[in-house]
């Protein structure tokens, strides 16, 4: 993704968090990394595609090392409801739905 700016000067967006994902990371001696999160808020309608992976299968830990989370795809609509898009989807968005993106944590390695 570009600079937050940028982003919002291009599309007709507003982009509401663009973070860390805490605790997403695999336990392990050394820890995985930090999934990230975004929440992108549209302006217009707009049809969105998606194309992710590892929301099913989480990235694995090795050497005994524990899994990282699992990344989610989800739609808040306008009434508050949360839908749950899978990784790969395309969808219609209204004008103040909001996108969020949840990315994978990297699994952890090695025994604690």
């Amino acid at each position: 993704m570009t600079d937050p700016e940028i982003f919002e000067q291009r599309y007709p967006v507003l982009l509401h968090k663009f973070g860390l994902r805490e605790n997403s990371g695999g336990v392990g001696y050394h820890k995985g990394g930090e999934g990230l999160i975004r929440e992108i808020q549209f302006k217009r309608p707009v049809v969105v595609s998606i194309l992710s992976e590892r929301r099913v299968h989480a990235p694995r830990g090795l050497q005994g090392g524990k899994d990282g989370a699992r990344g989610a795809n989800y739609l808040i609509t306008n009434d508050k409801r949360k839908i749950y898009l899978g990784g790969k989807n395309t969808i219609e968005v209204q004008a103040g739905e909001i996108l969020q993106i949840l990315t994978p944590g990297g699994g952890g390695w090695g025994s604690n």
